[in-house]
């Protein structure tokens, strides 16, 4: 289904206290792309795609589960011209720069875990589904910081995604369909092997609940809430982990999750329900351990838990909401074991995280560990009247800048109009 591109103001994507910051930003970004492509800019467009926060629905969306998630005011943009070559060039401040030619399109083994991997999986998948490609020079900043937990390496897919649809397909390209070609890239060519959650919250954008039962056409529903009229504020604290060796422990919840869904010849948990392993439980734990059985369970108890979320929050019952979302922090530190990487028992950032958080939160508010796991970021609700010491609590530990006060922003990828900066 075709949709209508957007393209948005400053005002509809950042908070009015950072519009001087962001628009400074913006201007920086266009200078270094001149720079570096020795351009005069006469073409450019810019885009933005945000980073995510996970609400609800901790490691569900690859068992075809339910999420809650929000797209965040943390955001790549980009600068872009088309060329009339057969390249796409991608130079991201302080990398190096990526390089694909769009006629090349296999997976190349060399290329697991690193950006050429992203961009060539994005443009197979356009033409997979019969969509445009063509060349273009870009350059990107980026305030969504890698490994912290809201999905830097889902904004950068939905930018590239972005890019593809905005400059060679009228901008007309579904979400569903963007995220869903990202996660292919993911998944096939970039070797990471998770769900489409974090693809399709910054394709979408707003505070969404998402059902993935069926994987191809997702339910979507926009959920209407402003937590700070709760007087609470959305918070993630990066842990300074380093997630780019934690793929292997990903992979290990997916394949164990499987394990126990092929037992019982199904592809996936959602076809089943938690009697299933109750009754079963001692030939699954036999067969495939304990650690198998207890995913298992975390899923079943949190994919209800993503609609006690919404459903707290449609009735206003706010600490109904931030029970659910503790109990989703002890399920996924219990249960799923998501918390640390049991290769590497000497670093336990998230757990360090949370037991600060839960002492300056002083037994108001919610923390648990946010997406991924293993390292990364934590998430905490904080009530207004203590964001300045649960702040100053958390960055004595994890560094200044380490924890971002987030608003939810209410339009995913998008170009974004340039004539909003001003003069």
């Amino acid at each position: 289904m075709a949709v209508k591109p957007i393209k948005a103001d400053l005002e509809e994507l950042y908070r009015a206290d950072t519009l001087d910051y962001q628009k400074k930003r913006y201007r920086k970004l266009i200078d270094a792309y001149k720079e570096y492509f020795s351009s005069d800019g006469q073409d450019i467009r810019v885009f933005s795609s945000p980073g995510r926060a996970e609400i609800g629905g901790n490691h569900t969306d690859h068992n075809n589960g339910k999420v809650l998630a929000a797209c965040i005011d943390l955001d790549i943009i980009a600068a872009v011209e088309p060329i009339d070559e057969p390249v796409a060039i991608i130079k991201s401040e302080g990398h190096r720069e990526a390089r694909i030619n769009i006629n090349e399109l296999d997976v190349r083994e060399e290329e697991t875990l690193k950006a050429p991997a992203i961009m060539r999986g994005i443009a197979a998948g356009f033409r997979n589904r019969g969509f445009r490609t063509g060349g273009f020079r870009a350059y990107t900043l980026s305030n969504v910081g890698k490994g912290s937990g809201m999905s830097s390496s889902a904004a950068f897919e939905v930018t590239v995604a972005v890019i593809f649809s905005y400059l060679f397909n009228e901008g007309a390209v579904d979400p569903i369909k963007l995220a869903q070609i990202c996660r292919y890239a993911e998944n096939t060519y970039f070797g990471k092997h998770g769900g489409l959650m974090d693809q399709l919250a910054a394709a979408v954008g707003g505070f969404v609940t998402i059902d993935f039962k069926d994987m191809e056409s997702p339910i979507i529903e926009h959920i209407n809430v402003d937590f700070e009229s709760f007087g609470h504020t959305l918070c993630i604290i990066d842990t300074n982990g380093d997630s780019g060796d934690r793929n292997a422990e990903y992979r290990t919840i997916v394949e164990e999750m499987h394990q126990i869904a092929e037992y019982f010849s199904v592809s996936n948990l959602r076809q089943l329900v938690k009697q299933d392993i109750v009754l079963n439980i001692n030939v699954l734990r036999d067969k495939f351990g304990d650690r198998a059985v207890l995913r298992a369970i975390h899923f079943f108890e949190e994919n209800k838990r993503v609609d006690k979320l919404v459903n707290a929050l449609k009735r206003n019952d706010f600490q109904a909401f931030l029970d659910s979302v503790n109990e989703s922090g002890n399920s996924s530190y219990k249960y799923l074991q998501n918390v640390y990487a049991c290769s590497d028992v000497k670093h336990q950032g998230l757990s360090i995280g949370l037991n600060i958080a839960e002492y300056a939160l002083e037994r108001k508010g919610a923390s648990r560990v946010h997406g991924g796991g293993f390292s990364g970021g934590i998430e905490a609700f904080v009530p207004i009247e203590l964001i300045k010491l649960f702040k100053m609590e958390l960055e004595k530990v994890f560094g200044n800048g380490s924890c971002h006060v987030l608003k939810i922003r209410p339009i995913g990828g998008c170009e974004v109009d340039i004539a909003s900066l001003g003069e």
